[in-house]
């Protein structure tokens, strides 16, 4: 656990609001934001000190050594800004989408870009197995994006599983968490929810993301642990395979209506020179530009830090 003062703990929430942020667009990882802000291997090491022995560990040593074991200070510290994002910033991102969605995507497009370099270039030994297994996840997380939307369902135990299955995209940079919700059908029920206060369905969304987090944070640290470079080989095909669906410029070729939110569930990629209606380039590309440079300059405070 690394001691921090009050202000390295307001930048790790400040971190955490943006992996919210981030988690709230169907198509844009937290993961990603974790990974870039210098934080993600941390984080994966934190979920996995939650466990039994932590609680042995409570009883013979006393509450402040268990609490330091969990790194505890860290995750409060990063879960409240991620809860702070996901309840204030919700509202604003789905505004967004529905009304700006080009200068959005732009923005997104850009930050997702960029941290394909960046991860890419944690990578220590390239080899014909990195290289393949940057193929395979280029192609599972292209694949993933090419699904169609799942009918809106609001079942509890299907939420609950929702929950455990978004959080684990949530985690992995490059595959979103709220576009698998897209797919699992329950994204508005969620999202409806947290702007309506729906503490039963918020619950138990959150129970079920609780057991994926702790359940596959240990299969992320035993392969960060035995395969660190093949891992990160994986999630920088991730996020490239990603990049297709964040493209801003689309043509909806099929539509699907979850209530009175119309989701578009088949698009095709466009020049935005052969966009109907009012492209919006420069604003986009001046976006996308501040999207990339973000990037690096969130590396270069992580690298003081």
């Amino acid at each position: 656990m690394e001691n921090r003062n009050l202000l390295q703990y307001a930048i790790i929430t400040l971190k955490g609001i943006a992996m919210g942020a981030a988690d709230v667009v169907p198509g844009v990882s937290g993961g990603t934001i974790a990974f870039i802000s210098g934080i993600y291997e941390e984080l994966i090491t934190s979920i996995n000190n939650i466990n039994l022995n932590s609680l042995k560990v409570w009883k013979e040593k006393g509450f402040k050594a268990f609490w330091n074991q969990l790194n505890a200070n860290f995750l409060v510290a990063l879960f409240l800004g991620i809860f702070i994002s996901l309840f204030s910033l919700a509202t604003l991102v789905s505004w967004l989408l529905e009304n700006q969605p080009i200068l959005l995507w732009s923005f997104f497009f850009g930050l997702v870009a960029a941290s394909i370099f960046f991860v890419g270039k944690a990578i220590e030994k390239w080899n014909f197995s990195t290289i393949l297994m940057l193929v395979i996840g280029t192609g599972i997380a292209y694949f993933i994006t090419t699904l169609p939307a799942n009918e809106n369902i609001d079942s509890i135990p299907y939420l609950f599983l929702s929950g455990a299955i978004a959080v684990c995209a949530m985690i992995l940079p490059g595959i979103s968490g709220a576009f698998i919700l897209v797919l699992l059908g329950t994204y508005k029920t969620i999202l409806d929810a947290v702007h309506e206060r729906d503490i039963k369905v918020v619950a138990t969304v959150a129970v079920g993301a609780i057991f994926g987090l702790l359940s596959f944070a240990r299969i992320l640290k035993w392969m960060f642990k035995n395969y660190k470079n093949a891992t990160l080989a994986v999630l920088t095909g991730f996020i490239l395979g990603s990049l297709p669906k964040i493209w801003p410029w689309k043509k909806v070729l099929e539509v699907k209506t979850f209530g009175e939110k119309i989701i578009p569930i088949k698009e095709q990629n466009i020049s935005p020179f052969a966009f109907e209606g009012d492209n919006q380039l420069l604003f986009a590309v001046l976006l996308g530009i501040l999207g990339f440079s973000l990037i690096f300059i969130l590396e270069r405070v992580a690298s003081k830090e």
